[in-house]
């Protein structure tokens, strides 16, 4: 595991990274951003396979406050905007901390969750160098199901075994579960929608979600489709809020179809 210093709107902050499938040409980089209370250990081995498949570099991160990155001070609150920040300030000055020029390496983003939030967020601002967006379970407005699942997670956190659970995988577990639920659960987050920016998405996006999704509906992908001008949907029957856990072959499979039509490689 690497990490490097990035220094954006909210400070400095080490950030931990891992390069997957370095003998593959850079020509093309797959970044993946993980869900709202994810890190690099939590996709475990599926960025790895899916870039075998498709025969390109990948690239996982931490975001701040997660996993072996900088976590988040006590007193600091996440607000409703923490996404766009994430898109806007904290992505551009990761890329160029790592020296990545978006234009000389074409990039795919895979979003989970938040993760896709923030893609579709990136891709509203920075289309330049950005070929595709592959977005598995995200939001794109709040429902009554995602608030009440995650009132449901706090609870488990407060009473249950789920800190204990995070802290495998997260240097300070407080930091990755308040920053999230807290920046959810605050009144003035129910308001929080970027459908109106999903015409300004011109890439093609595959959307994937799960019929038994605890976290959200089929509402936030069909809306993608119906406001973003290139969408393909693909809806998963036994798959909750993590197709790449519950549904890993038939996400690979679907992704490595998509990537083929966009001219991604040959046969």
């Amino acid at each position: 595991m690497e990490r490097v210093r990035v220094s954006w709107a909210l400070g400095d902050h080490e950030i931990e990274y891992r390069w997957l499938l370095g003998e593959a040409p850079r020509d093309r980089l797959l970044v993946f951003l993980h869900e709202g209370l994810g890190s690099v250990s939590l996709w475990r081995d599926f960025p790895e396979r899916l870039c075998q498949a498709l025969g390109i570099q990948g690239l996982v991160f931490s975001r701040w406050g997660y996993g072996a990155s900088s976590p988040r001070r006590p007193e600091e609150r996440w607000g409703p905007d923490f996404m766009h920040r994430q898109a806007l300030d904290f992505l551009p000055a990761f890329f160029q901390a790592l020296g990545l020029e978006p234009g000389r390496e074409r990039l795919w983003l895979y979003g989970h969750s938040d993760g896709g939030s923030i893609a579709l967020i990136y891709a509203a601002y920075h289309p330049e160098g950005l070929e595709g967006l592959i977005l598995a379970a995200p939001h794109v407005l709040v429902e009554e199901v995602t608030v009440a699942s995650i009132r449901k997670a706090r609870e488990a956190y407060l009473e249950g075994d789920l800190r204990l659970r995070l802290a495998r995988h997260h240097r300070d577990p407080d930091s990755a579960f308040f920053g999230w639920c807290d920046a959810w659960l605050d009144p003035a987050f129910r308001t929080w929608d970027i459908r109106h920016l999903l015409p300004r998405v011109g890439v093609p996006i595959l959307a994937i979600q799960g019929y038994e999704d605890e976290y959200g509906t089929m509402l936030q992908i069909e809306e993608i489709a119906r406001l973003a001008p290139k969408v393909e949907l693909v809806k998963l029957s036994r798959c909750g809020h993590s197709p790449h856990r519950d549904q890993p072959e038939a996400v690979i499979q679907a992704v490595a179809r998509f990537f083929r039509a966009q001219g991604g490689f040959q046969e």
